[in-house]
């Protein structure tokens, strides 16, 4: 890899929004800038860029500009994740799928977004087995800003370089036991049915 088209890759990924919602087709924005650089990838597979994320990126690698390619998404506003906490049942399967860490709570606990963390990726809905997360406008409109994209790149790479080193630590030492998912999510589950069904106290004897 030259160091110019190295250059012109970090530049590129600079101009994206750094929301790593895979809507691209690729797991974050640094692959699609590569993408972009070694393989003649299209310019226009970033919804949350849109046109003018469309015009940046063909300004810096000379090509047309072209419309949003509508099978990647539709430009809109920005919505951020809300979890309905009555229906929360602590699974923390959608811990596992945000890209940036913008979900506080642990296992059999209530989750919560961390709304100034949010890029509105969407990566959490799939990931909800009781569909209790739902996107949602801010009640006041926040603009996506170069500053906002810089600190969920921050994030990003901050959990992908946690995620290497648990990988790292767990290749190094003999394997444990692997985690029943199924089996803790039918848990979750139960508890969430026990909860929900109304408790009858016996009555005083006379």
């Amino acid at each position: 890899m030259s160091v110019a088209n190295q250059s012109l890759v970090e530049f590129i990924n600079n101009l994206l929004p750094q929301t790593q919602c895979q809507r691209c087709g690729y797991k974050a924005c640094l692959p699609y800038a590569q993408s972009i650089v070694f393989e003649n990838e299209a310019i226009n597979r970033c919804p949350p860029g849109g046109a003018p994320g469309i015009k940046k990126l063909a300004h810096a690698t000379g090509r047309p500009v072209v419309a949003l390619d509508e099978a990647c998404g539709a430009e809109g506003p920005l919505k951020l994740a809300a979890i309905d906490a009555q229906r929360c049942i602590g699974c923390a399967l959608c811990l596992e799928a945000c890209p940036v860490d913008a979900i506080a709570g642990s296992f059999k606990f209530m989750h919560a977004v961390i709304e100034n963390d949010c890029t509105g990726c969407e990566l959490c809905l799939p990931s909800c087995p009781v569909d209790c997360i739902h996107m949602v406008l801010p009640k006041t409109p926040v603009p996506w800003t170069d500053d906002k994209a810089s600190r969920a790149r921050g994030h990003f790479e901050q959990r992908e370089r946690r995620l290497q080193e648990h990988a790292s630590k767990a290749g190094s030492k003999l394997r444990k036991q692997p985690v029943d998912k199924d089996a803790l999510l039918k848990a979750a589950l139960a508890r969430a049915k026990d909860r929900q069904q109304p408790t009858h106290s016996k009555a005083e004897p006379k």
